[in-house]
């Protein structure tokens, strides 16, 4: 049986690659990813391939002979729209009769409201409708995603925010793991919804006081109140709005999903959330 993470360079595929090789053994693992020379420089014990999903005959090429794909969902590009990107990628793996793919999808996807799940759903809708057997699984937010939330504190600076929601966050490296055995179960569900406990920002903020032994002020204020505390902090009016909204899909409730999935396909906790901060901080 030979397995294979796509854009395995990103830091989910990383760790998702390291669980494969633990799971079935690095000669049964393949990695696919556009920069090679990278890839091969991290992925010593592994096969590497050339695969690029704004380019579907590469992707063909380099999915040939494989009979299991962990397919992680891409970043929007300038040059092609992620709908496009990833119908390329689906296309390639009916060309090649991939067996079992497992897509790292968006909480709800196919109900959920937010524009951030409208390329999954998308996504999701070809993969059945190309009929192979598959699981999406559906990622709640990564802890990592906080990092600026998460220094502040660890500064003993306030630490704001806008969102007047929950999100389940949880490390990158949980849900890794949780996907690579699922690309490994011998008989996987089709859908999982993947998520640490879902929490306010508020909770987040105690979390990240325990975590340092700081304490700062956890603040919640407007959005564009956020915006310009951004700009304070020096970074320009675009990229502060960017950056303020990535919050947009816990504020509209579209990450308050409740799951025990991904504890139940680790077979252990989700690391705890100071742990999980205190890991985060570190690096």
């Amino acid at each position: 049986m030979k397995y294979v993470v796509t854009a395995a360079t990103g830091n989910l595929g990383q760790t998702a690659v390291k669980e494969l090789n633990k799971l079935v053994g690095a000669e049964n693992v393949i990695v696919i990813a556009r920069n090679t020379d990278k890839a091969t420089k991290l992925f010593l014990n592994n096969e590497v391939r050339h695969g690029d999903y704004e380019d579907k005959s590469s992707m063909i090429d380099a999915l040939k002979g494989i009979d299991r794909v962990l397919f992680i969902s891409s970043q929007p590009s300038d040059k092609v729209d992620r709908a496009t990107a990833h119908a390329n990628v689906v296309d390639a793996l009916k060309e090649n009769n991939i067996k079992f793919v497992a897509y790292t999808s968006f909480p709800d996807a196919q109900n959920s409201t937010t524009p951030l799940a409208t390329d999954h759903r998308l996504t999701e809708n070809a993969i059945k409708e190309a009929g192979i057997d598959h699981s999406f699984l559906r990622d709640n937010w990564y802890l990592e995603n906080e990092i600026g939330f998460l220094q502040s504190g660890a500064a003993n600076h306030d630490a704001l925010y806008w969102a007047n929601n929950k999100a389940g966050w949880a490390l990158e490296r949980d849900y890794a793991e949780g996907a690579a055995k699922v690309l490994t179960s011998e008989d996987p569900r089709e859908i999982y919804e993947f998520a640490g406990k879902t929490r306010t920002y508020d909770e987040l903020g105690k979390a990240l006081q325990e975590a340092t032994g700081n304490h700062f002020a956890i603040k919640q204020i407007s959005h564009d109140d956020y915006v310009k505390s951004l700009e304070e902090a020096g970074l320009d009016t675009p990229t502060a709005e960017l950056f303020a909204s990535f919050q947009a899909p816990i504020d509209s409730g579209s990450l308050n999903k409740e799951s025990n999935d991904l504890e139940e396909v680790l077979g252990h906790p989700v690391t705890p959330l100071v742990d999980a901060i205190k890991e985060v901080l570190a690096r």
